[in-house]
């Protein structure tokens, strides 16, 4: 009988010691709250590897146990088996540590907003970026999923802002695959495509958006909600039957007041305000109607109060 060839197995492709990198990979998402924990699920159920910062162990704990929430509904509505759904989580990890985002292609800061003022930091998200670029190397890039803040303010500190770019996912919109793409005064060509490279890598459609307050997104949204409220205070029609028109008539997925109360009352007042000091116009002044919900602290689905009412599944009362 002849001698059986004997040869190492890593030259059949069964272990990554010569497998080659590829781009985008391994991402980064600082801040995993209700923002994060979407994009990270999103990115690890195509294959990439994620890494998300907390800044304390229990943050870590909660972000794990709210994507873990997000895979289970689409496991009980048949849209991802238990195999999958554990592969997808084996793929992320939770760190407290910026070092642990060293040979990260892509991360993107997406950190809380301020449960009192319903903004998020720029003092705190400069200091991301900052961190940031501290320990990625120079061809990383680093993202902020913006809306109302012009990513030039994030960067104009780095060496390296060519890197940095802006984001925009509708994480408020169910199966809303589009995101916006914003340049900054130094973003890179190099950059933008990459990011658009990454955007396809996700199944998303995109977007090219110039720099500016509120983006595309928002100042329809805004604009439309205002004028939404309008009718209702003028008596004309009640709050269902306008989201009725929209989601029927118009075929949106759900109506305005609905996503309204998605986003939190909390957080749109601020950013109409920040609209209206940027542009001066009278139609990003927020409605009575939404500031009477603002001043009740009445914010929609988060405190089961708002355009609607909620149960404790986030179901709306009828």
């Amino acid at each position: 009988m002849s001698q059986l060839p004997n040869e190492p197995i890593e030259n059949y492709g069964l272990s990554h010691k010569d497998r080659k990198r590829t781009l985008f990979s391994r991402i980064g998402v600082v801040g995993c709250g209700k923002d994060g924990s979407i994009i990270a699920t999103i990115a690890a159920s195509r294959g990439m590897e994620v890494v998300f910062l907390e800044p304390t162990e229990e943050g870590i704990s909660n972000a794990y146990s709210r994507i873990e929430k997000k895979l289970d509904a689409r496991v009980m509505n048949w849209g991802l088996t238990n195999s999958e759904k554990k592969a997808i989580l084996s793929r992320i990890r939770g760190t407290v540590n910026y070092s642990d985002f060293v040979g990260c292609d892509f991360v993107i800061e997406t950190i809380r907003y301020d449960d009192n003022t319903g903004i998020r930091s720029i003092d705190r998200r400069k200091e991301v970026f900052k961190k940031l670029e501290g320990v990625l190397n120079p061809e990383a890039i680093i993202a902020s999923n913006v809306s109302t803040i012009v990513v030039t303010e994030l960067s104009n500190e780095l060496e390296h802002p060519e890197r940095c770019v802006g984001v925009h996912f509708l994480t408020n919109v169910p199966d809303s695959h589009v995101l916006e793409i914003v340049r900054g005064l130094y973003t890179s060509e190099n950059t933008f495509e990459k990011v658009c490279r990454f955007a396809e890598l996700i199944n998303y459609d995109f977007i090219s958006v110039s720099e500016s307050v509120g983006l595309v997104s928002l100042r329809m949204f805004l604009i439309m909600l205002n004028e939404a409220c309008s009718i209702v205070m003028e008596g004309i029609s009640t709050v269902a039957d306008v989201d009725k028109v929209l989601t029927v008539g118009f075929g949106h997925r759900q109506g305005v007041f609905r996503t309204a109360d998605q986003l939190g009352i909390e957080k749109i007042v601020p950013l109409m305000e920040n609209l209206f000091n940027e542009y001066g116009n009278i139609k990003y002044k927020a409605s009575p109607l939404l500031l009477r919900l603002y001043r009740a602290k009445h914010y929609g689905i988060r405190n089961a109060k708002g355009f609607y009412q909620y149960d404790e599944n986030g179901k709306i009362i009828q």
